[in-house]
């Protein structure tokens, strides 16, 4: 009776934070397709065009690990309150400038940027948020809902809706993504109870140590965690090594497939599928086989899709190959995410965090890079897909070898929190 109720509570609040991560998914959306959109009302330069998308991705690189280490701090529930209340308001603030016609594209750089410094806050406080709210035996399940959250809210129903709205009224979906942060940061009132990482009796110890010794002490538990580490490894190298074709996806499409631009759209739509089948499916898996087989098998399927598309011209084939790669992809997020969960100490889990996704966020502009270098120096895009998909079968080849079989039992858990101890 007692476990019921303890489940039954926990189910409650992985829906608070559930809703509150569909309603802020959904203000992203939105956003990704609405400020490019702005910014090409207000300059036809391709460099600040391009600038624009590096402004919304740098705060991940510049704010990931600071804010890692605040969330073990403060309570995390606060924090994504206040993350996503900012960003209500900075985003408000913008559909006012539109609206009024006192919008510049220097402003709408500002905005992406507070807005980012936000999100980094915002997503890394929901992701740490998990282990609080479910139990151990839940992770998996917890971890596929919040993906489908974001490809739901981010691939299905922000992209048309910002786009649609956008033509309507270019003040619309800067409305309508103000008040989908502003309700999911209402919505977590819901979510009862004290999420700070610390013990209360520890707080005025914790607020006289300098966040550059908290970060020394996640970095010094890295170092030594052995399978934490080598699963920040094979993160890095899973986003480094896809980057490669992914950054080559829209040429691959319309130069090589020769699809219209409205087609894309379905070809990118098909790639959310395949995503919302991974985050179905990721968790049965893992219970008729196991985590380390569903991180391996996964990162061998995207070398599957990767080098089939390499190989084929056909847009069918295509764009079922890039939906395979999009399911296979989605497993393996939610395979590390719920491992990080069972193997990080609670009290370290921002601090892992935010070195976790700066390795991994921050591979990505350099594997867009490379695949940039490549398909100038190989040709098609095609090949780049083939190269990439080659590549990933070395990445799934390191996995089996690094990660030795039972690794994400919690037996293990339990002896990596040890180490912590230890230290």
């Amino acid at each position: 009776m007692a476990e019921s109720t303890v489940r039954g509570r926990g189910d409650r609040r992985l829906r608070w934070l559930l809703a509150s991560s569909a309603a802020s998914n959904l203000g992203d959306g939105i956003g990704k397709v609405a400020f490019p959109l702005l910014a090409v009302t207000l300059t036809r330069d391709p460099l600040l065009i391009a600038g624009l998308s590096a402004t919304q991705f740098l705060p991940w690189l510049l704010f990931a690990l600071s804010a890692g280490a605040l969330l073990d701090r403060i309570d995390r529930r606060r924090a994504m309150i206040l993350a996503n209340s900012a960003r209500a308001v900075v985003v408000g603030g913008t559909a006012a400038l539109v609206a009024a016609g006192g919008v510049t594209i220097w402003m709408v750089y500002v905005a992406a940027l507070l807005i980012g410094v936000a999100e980094v806050v915002a997503d890394s406080a929901a992701n740490v948020l998990i282990p609080a709210v479910v139990g151990e035996g839940s992770l998996d399940g917890a971890n596929s809902k919040l993906q489908a959250c974001e490809i739901v809210g981010q691939t299905f129903l922000g992209g048309p809706i910002g786009s649609a709205t956008f033509a309507l009224f270019a003040a619309f979906p800067f409305l309508l993504n103000s008040v989908g942060f502003a309700i999911a940061a209402v919505v977590l009132i819901g979510l009862a109870g004290s999420y700070r990482a610390r013990p209360s009796t520890e707080a005025s110890e914790s607020s006289r140590t300098a966040l550059r010794t908290e970060l020394a002490e996640g970095f010094r538990w890295l170092k030594h965690s052995g399978l934490v580490l080598r699963l920040v490894v094979v993160a890095g190298l899973i986003s480094l090594v896809s980057e490669l074709a992914q950054a080559q996806l829209v040429l691959y499409a319309i130069d090589f497939l020769r699809l219209s631009e409205a087609a894309f759209g379905v070809f990118a739509l098909v790639g959310g599928i395949g995503g919302l089948l991974g985050a179905g499916v990721a968790p049965r898996l893992v219970k008729v086989s196991s985590r380390r087989a569903v991180l391996i098998g996964g990162t061998a399927c995207c070398g599957v899709a990767f080098t089939g598309m390499g190989l084929t011209s056909s847009p069918i084939a295509g764009a079922a190959l890039f939906g395979l790669f999009a399911a296979a992809v989605v497993a393996v997020n939610i395979v590390l995410g719920t491992a990080r969960h069972k193997l990080v100490p609670g009290e370290l889990l921002g601090r892992i965090l935010g070195v976790w996704r700066t390795v991994v966020w921050g591979a990505i502009p350099i594997g867009a890079l490379l695949g940039g270098l490549l398909t100038h120096a190989l040709g098609p895009p095609a090949r780049t897909f083939l190269t990439s998909g080659l590549l990933l079968f070395g990445v799934a080849g390191f996995a089996f070898v690094s990660l030795r079989r039972g690794a994400f039992d919690d037996e293990t858990a339990t002896e990596v929190r040890v180490l912590h101890q230890d230290q």
